[in-house]
């Protein structure tokens, strides 16, 4: 054996990934990682279609969408950061894939 321990080889196959609320900060679509993480806990946050928790993993390709007042934003996790990305790299971690308006609703 070459010392990696065979619980550790299993991480190198797979792909990159980061909790929900860490990505949302580091990316900067969520200011702080405690309203990130807020926000999961109420279930504002959906990961492909489920609701998600705070420390759901997410990887490249993953659709993330939460509503907010008039809209409902979802991008598509581009790539995971392995360092804290600065402000001007953080738009790259993600691409926007729609906004709507929402309807309000009938009163």
């Amino acid at each position: 054996m070459s010392g990696i321990a065979e619980s550790q080889k299993d991480t190198f196959n797979q792909p990159p990934s980061m909790r929900l609320d860490l990505f949302l900060k580091l990316s900067r679509l969520i200011v702080r990682r405690s309203l990130a993480q807020e926000v999961c806990d109420h279930g504002g946050i959906t990961v492909n279609g489920i609701t998600a928790k705070s420390s759901r993993l997410v990887c490249p390709g993953d659709l993330i969408q939460w509503r907010q007042r008039h809209k409902v934003t979802a991008v598509r996790v581009a790539q995971i950061p392995r360092v804290r990305p600065g402000k001007a790299d953080a738009a790259a971690l993600y691409v926007s894939v729609r906004i709507e308006d929402a309807q309000r609703p009938s009163e």
